[in-house]
């Protein structure tokens, strides 16, 4: 075996060793965050290599094609190793954070005496403020459970319902464990949907059958808080090194044709097969029974983005015009609140290829017309380590677009 093939084997070993040990969360103590930007092949070829056998490094985002801008995380024991790969390939960096640690201290604060949105929430602080809502609001709220996790756990959620016939959207918030802000927003959603006087929420919160997840993955979710805040996949053991396919390339729809990894213990490893990952298998069997499904909504964070199908071709496919359409109107109502400007397009354009994705799913094969996945704020300051305190205000612009997309996707008869 050459000694390449050993060092790699190694390095998934160590990865997969600190990254399968429950304990005491992991902490960043001194681990710089430097944003890179990537202008030549050579350096898109450097940095895909240190993602695919990555040896203590982690990206916040990834390396996928030129003139672009990532996030490395760089170990304090890797610093005068990256200089030098710096320097010997004239990399441009610039430090996001000197300090890792103060950034995830800083979104674990927050008051937390009843449930609310100054603060991030666990999983079971999540689920038993769901159940809370089943009690506050009888015959509006029922509890649904929408799959089964590796670990074996419930998929929870709710359906908000004031009468029968509606047309019924789906919400799925935080398939990517370590994008908190994207439960946080959809609870916060959900509240208003239940709460607010509003005239505009409530015509949407009575006229349609709401289906609302905010934890699509709960083993990674708890597992940002038990151990490690850097977590995005699932928890399956995928090999005697490797934990967790990224649950966002496992659908059944254009299954691994662009934008995943050969690599089990990477973070876009899609798994060996479609719905390979109970939670996606499980959930798309319950977003597939939803009678009436006129809109998806799906909640990521980051980059500020709102996105229309599909991840594995920049082709304008099916109704494409009509939901750019839309998407552009809604991102400028969004913009009206706080000046937060996102941008619209489908994935493969906007981002890069991502084959696999949950929003390709429900587009592509149960035919849902008004599909929309949402990167949430920032654009690169925080990324999915956004600050408590932005939590309602991002959460307050995302519903002003929510009420857009669903007036405008009435008036063409979509629901």
């Amino acid at each position: 075996m050459a000694p390449s093939s050993v060092v790699g084997i190694v390095i998934c070993l160590l990865a997969a060793l600190s990254s399968s040990v429950q304990g005491e969360p992991a902490r960043y103590d001194n681990y710089r965050v430097l944003k890179l930007s990537i202008d030549r092949q050579d350096q898109l070829e450097l940095l895909q290599l240190i993602e695919q056998r990555p040896d203590g490094y982690t990206f916040l985002s990834d390396p996928v094609h030129l003139n672009s801008t990532v996030k490395l995380v760089v170990p304090p024991h890797k610093s005068a190793e990256f200089a030098e790969l710096s320097e010997r390939f004239n990399l441009h960096t610039s430090v996001a954070f000197e300090n890792l640690q103060d950034v995830i201290d800083r979104q674990l604060k927050g008051r937390r005496e009843t449930f609310g949105w100054a603060a991030y929430h666990t999983l079971e602080d999540i689920n038993t403020w769901l159940e809370t809502l089943v009690t506050e609001h009888p015959g509006v709220v029922s509890a649904i459970v929408a799959g089964e996790t590796y670990e074996g756990r419930q998929i929870h959620g709710v359906k908000v319902s004031y009468k029968t016939g509606n047309p019924a959207i789906f919400i799925e918030g935080t398939i990517h464990a370590r994008e908190w802000i994207s439960a946080a927003t959809v609870t916060w959603v959900l509240n208003e949907l239940l709460t607010s006087e509003d005239p505009t929420v409530r015509e949407i919160a009575e006229n349609y059958d709401w289906h609302i997840v905010p934890v699509a993955n709960p083993d990674g979710y708890a597992y940002t808080y038990s151990t490690n805040r850097l977590w995005r996949k699932t928890r399956s053991q995928q090999n005697v090194l490797c934990y967790g396919a990224d649950p966002n390339r496992n659908w059944d729809f254009m299954f691994n044709q662009g934008g995943t990894s050969p690599i089990a213990c990477t973070d876009t490893w899609p798994g060996p097969s479609p719905f390979s990952e109970i939670e996606t298998r499980t959930l798309s069997q319950y977003i597939g029974g939803i009678p009436n499904l006129s809109t998806y909504l799906d909640f990521h964070s980051s980059g500020q983005l709102l996105m229309v199908p599909y991840g594995h071709t920049r082709e304008p496919l099916d109704n494409y015009d009509e939901l750019m359409d839309i998407g552009r109107k809604a991102i400028a109502k969004l913009q009206e609140r706080h000046g937060s400007v996102y941008q619209v397009g489908n994935i493969a354009e906007i981002i890069y290829i991502a084959s696999g994705s949950s929003l390709d799913w429900v587009k592509g094969t149960l035919r849902t017309p008004l599909t929309f996945a949402y990167e949430l704020r920032d654009t690169g300051e925080y990324g999915f380590l956004l600050p408590p305190e932005q939590i309602i205000p991002t959460a307050e612009e995302t519903l002003d677009s929510i009420i857009v997309i669903l007036e405008e996707g009435k008036a063409l008869g979509y629901h």
